[in-house]
């Protein structure tokens, strides 16, 4: 009897997917690995939606995910010739190896056009990090969401807010941690309900524990800034409703040269950030006491926002990882999709108005995160949840 076989397809694009896909990565340790009797291969597809180095390939390196199997070399644009390259090239991709399942993260461009791509020829979607919204459509990410969800087969939620959202939108076969749906004998596709939706938790969390004991062995940031612990507070702006707006951009900035004159701001200055401020003919030249620094890696920024006093950031990822070192946020949106921070004391929102931020910047918040082997966003074993759940559904998945 010849062995059952899974080949699987993660697509990717932008720094926070080199995140999430390291877990998956590292549990399945090389291309293909056996998993209850199951041959699972697993190749990585990099749109190359993020092409500058410091936000590229040291993620791969520092969190020592394989290369990818295939980069795109999409590179920057408006968003709609951005995706439609990308959906012409991922389906170049799919039609020539015809996977079993494509994997997409998060909620950028390269989210939707692989999960669309996918869709249209027929391949079964898993869209880690499903069922988030901000409310708020006139954020890219967030049609992004909305479009992924709806086209993908499995909903891999990180925590019981975003299966609420799911179930508004009326996808009701949700199943809770560790959980298995029962399927008849047969296994086939009809007795199988899509799309399922399945509580594994957040991967990011698997991400963060399994890079804590590396960052401090690996990073001298603190020493090759000559900043001390808690002496500062970290920043980052990346988000285009922050960033293209003129009015918004210098609202934060004049916010952070504020906040500079009572602590240091050490802000990694993010590409498109630093365009648009060239562009804007914004002079940062004044701002004595905030550091503009070039991007830096994963393990660098953690230590980082380790070591900050306060974290202020547009980073839906950033908001989580300040909650899960236990540093105050102030998030510099109207909205988020991380209610849970909130909920938690740990985050504020202040959008981009420079007198609500620096008066946030400057009050006590009390942490009230829950402690324990659980938290909203899971134990840790996110990745394995996701592996065990697929691997079980493996006559499914290749029979489409």
């Amino acid at each position: 009897m010849s062995e059952k076989q899974l080949n699987i397809l993660s697509i990717i694009g932008a720094r926070p997917q080199f995140i999430k896909v390291a877990p998956i990565c590292h549990l399945l340790k090389k291309t293909s690995h056996m998993h209850d009797g199951i041959l699972v291969n697993h190749e990585i597809l990099h749109t190359g939606q993020h092409y500058d180095y410091e936000m590229n390939k040291v993620f791969f390196d520092q969190m020592d995910i394989p290369a990818p199997d295939e980069n795109l070399e999409v590179g920057s644009g408006r968003h709609g010739a951005q995706t439609g390259i990308m959906l012409q090239k991922i389906e170049n991709r799919l039609i020539r190896e015809r996977p079993d399942l494509a994997v997409v993260y998060g909620d950028t461009n390269s989210t939707m056009a692989g999960a669309l791509a996918a869709a249209k020829l027929g391949i079964s979607v898993a869209h880690i990090e499903s069922g988030l919204r901000s409310f708020n459509r006139n954020m890219p990410e967030e049609i992004n969401r909305l479009l992924t969800d709806h086209c993908s087969d499995f909903l891999f939620f990180p925590t019981d807010n975003a299966c609420q959202n799911l179930k508004k939108e009326g996808v009701t076969n949700c199943v809770d941690q560790g959980r298995i749906i029962p399927l008849e004998k047969s296994a086939t596709q009809e007795v199988f309900d899509f799309p399922v939706a399945v509580n594994i938790g957040d991967v990011m969390y698997d991400a963060l524990q399994m890079a804590s004991h590396i960052a401090g062995a690996t990073s001298n940031i603190l020493e090759e800034l000559k900043i001390e612990s808690k002496k500062y507070f970290l920043a980052t702006l990346h988000r285009a409703e922050n960033t293209d707006d003129e009015s918004c951009l210098r609202s934060i900035l004049s916010a952070f040269q504020t906040i500079g004159d009572r602590m240091e701001v050490i802000f990694p200055i993010h590409p498109r950030t630093k365009k648009m401020i060239q562009n804007f003919d914004i002079d940062v030249t004044r701002m004595k006491s905030v550091r503009m620094i070039e991007p830096v890696g994963f393990f660098d920024m953690k230590i980082l926002l380790k070591n900050s006093s306060k974290l202020l950031t547009d980073s839906g990822g950033m908001q989580k990882e300040a909650y899960f070192s236990r540093i105050p946020c102030l998030t510099l949106r109207d909205e988020t999709e991380w209610i849970e921070t909130l909920e938690n004391g740990n985050n504020v929102l202040t959008g981009a108005d420079a007198q609500k931020i620096v008066e946030e910047a400057f009050k006590v918040h009390v942490f009230k995160a829950k402690t324990g082997k659980m938290t909203p966003f899971g134990d840790g074993k996110s990745a394995q949840r996701f592996l065990r759940f697929i691997v079980k559904y493996t006559e499914i998945l290749c029979s489409r």
